[in-house]
């Protein structure tokens, strides 16, 4: 049981690289209207139950790349440990119990052709909510060409195929910021416990280990702060919004690009009462 309201901040430092690559323009790093860098809380669910399989939990939404159990969907897995079960919410109450991320996250199950059951729709609501991360300035994307220039088919005279021309994005440097809460009520209907809570805490400290790709080298990408703030009871004794204004950041000097989070003011202002755990990488 979680006995206690958790919030949470995040503070990502991001170094020529591509954070989150937007499908819909080029796969370029997100942004937004108004050139702030993102990226996607889906992106960052994403990562955490990366972490999480990483750490030996079971989870339900598996990637293919972090596929464990051999399942090719999510139907599958859902079929092969919940097939027996035809109550909504003994269904839901197994499923929580089965997947650490289900009862986090929360989970919609909306599959047809079950063996034995009718088409089965059960929500899951959990108790963790993670917004997007957002850049604390506007994040200058650098476009690259590259080029292949290797046959990938072999060619009828067995010459040299003509070369393919593409493209990498990256940022140059961006500090982003990521803000949550795990709710007490919430957890309670999903089984979400302490224990599960300081799983979640584990697995946002090290968000991006086993996490490096071609946009993504290693230590390109690293989280350089999390503040853990514990309220003394499970409605809090403050609200959510005013916890996470406790964390103010800001450039240090206006007119000089920053390159690191050293170019950064990172200050805390306490609020009475309010149990805060802070992890820094320096």
């Amino acid at each position: 049981m979680l006995n206690n309201k958790i919030d949470f901040i995040a503070i990502i430092s991001v170094k020529n690289a591509n954070p989150n690559g937007d499908p819909l323009n080029g796969n370029r790093p997100r942004e937004d209207i108004n050139g702030f860098g993102e990226i996607s809380d889906v992106a960052l669910k994403r990562k955490i139950r990366n972490r999480w399989i990483d750490m030996g939990e079971s989870v339900f939404v598996q990637s293919d790349d972090k596929n464990v159990d051999g399942f090719k969907s999510l139907s599958e897995r859902a079929e092969k440990n919940l097939n027996k079960i035809k109550d909504k919410s003994e269904y839901a109450k197994k499923a929580c119990e089965t997947w650490l991320d289900v009862r986090g996250f929360g989970q919609v199950f909306a599959f047809k052709k079950r063996k034995d059951v009718n088409d089965v729709s059960v929500g899951v609501r959990g108790p963790i909510s993670i917004h997007p991360a957002f850049s604390i300035d506007t994040v200058n994307i650098e476009d690259i060409q590259i080029t292949k220039s290797v046959n990938s088919e072999p060619t009828k005279d067995g010459g040299k195929s003509s070369d393919t021309i593409g493209m990498k994005h990256r940022i140059d440097f961006g500090l982003y910021v990521t803000k949550g809460s795990i709710n007490p009520q919430l957890a309670e209907k999903t089984g979400f416990s302490d224990e599960d809570a300081e799983k979640f805490h584990q697995a946002l400290i090290s968000l991006f280990d086993n996490d490096s790709s071609a946009s993504r080298p290693d230590g390109s990408m690293l989280v350089e702060k999390v503040f853990w703030f514990k309220h003394n009871s499970k409605s809090g004794q403050y609200p959510t919004f005013k916890v996470h204004d406790q964390i103010s950041i800001k450039r240090k000097v206006d007119d000089v690009e920053p390159k690191s989070i050293e170019d950064y003011d990172v200050k805390v202002n306490r609020l009475e009462d309010l149990d805060m755990q802070e992890y820094s990488l320096r």
